[in-house]
């Protein structure tokens, strides 16, 4: 069946391993991201599937960048059938001190982007439609010198149950997922912030940190990509409103 899938962040890490996970004949896929060489790649390897690609630079903590990178899309794209909020990102800073800049940037693109993509989209998007939105293991619980990216994250969880409540009538599902830590380049950013800001090396860091995940190890991108695409499935259509942990057992809520 052929359909259109909006993924953001697609470039790269787990928006470039759920692109391709939806990709293949029939398919079209619009990635985004602020990084113009990271989607031109991936845009040649969505192609090779036999997908069509539609790469757009856009900046989603950007009002102005959204509607533009939407708007290069008209006559290409006229329905949406998935659209999948993938964009963030990561870091942590303690509040006293903190930079209020770094905070909204980190509120700007992990949860106001999210508004932002989606109110484009809706206008777009086919009834019985799929919207599956990133959260994190700390959208479930808090990390000193984490907060803004746990206000962002928690701020996804609840931004997708009333998303879910306004769509149901249109038997469009909205789901959360809240992975762990993930084999991407922003969790070893991640892990390298995180090991300075505790005084340890980078892996004594991540010793740690894989200590307090059951499996003992890091979630593979595809793991995440293979359970976007059950949600966004037919097999999905009585699941709606929910947050699924991805994450080794690391937290059970």
């Amino acid at each position: 069946m052929s359909r259109t899938i909006v993924v953001t962040g697609g470039g790269r890490g787990i928006g470039r391993a759920i692109a391709l996970a939806f990709a293949g004949p029939g398919a079209k896929i619009v990635i985004t991201s602020r990084t113009a060489s990271q989607l031109e790649q991936t845009a040649v390897d969505i192609r090779a599937t036999g997908a069509e690609a539609f790469p757009v630079q856009m900046d989603v903590s950007d009002e102005a960048s959204v509607a533009h990178g939407f708007g290069t899309l008209h006559g290409q794209v006229t329905k949406v059938d998935v659209l999948v909020n993938n964009a963030g990102v990561g870091g942590g800073e303690v509040v006293q001190g903190a930079d209020v800049q770094r905070w909204r940037q980190t509120i700007d693109t992990n949860l106001t982007g999210m508004f932002l993509v989606t109110r484009q989209v809706l206008p777009l998007m086919a009834d019985h439609g799929r919207i599956i939105n990133m959260s994190s293991v700390l959208g479930r619980f808090g990390a000193p010198g984490y907060t803004a990216y746990c206000a962002s994250k928690h701020g996804v969880i609840g931004f997708t149950r009333a998303l879910a409540l306004e769509l149901a009538k249109r038997k469009i599902t909205v789901n959360a997922l809240a992975p762990g830590w993930v084999d991407t380049d922003m969790a070893m950013l991640g892990m390298t912030q995180g090991a300075s800001h505790a005084k340890i090396t980078f892996d004594e860091f991540k010793d740690r940190q894989l200590s307090a995940v059951p499996i003992k190890r890091l979630i593979d991108p595809a793991e995440v990509a293979a359970l976007t695409t059950f949600l966004c499935s037919a097999d999905a259509s009585a699941i709606t409103g929910q947050t699924y942990n991805i994450c080794g057992g690391q937290t059970m809520d």
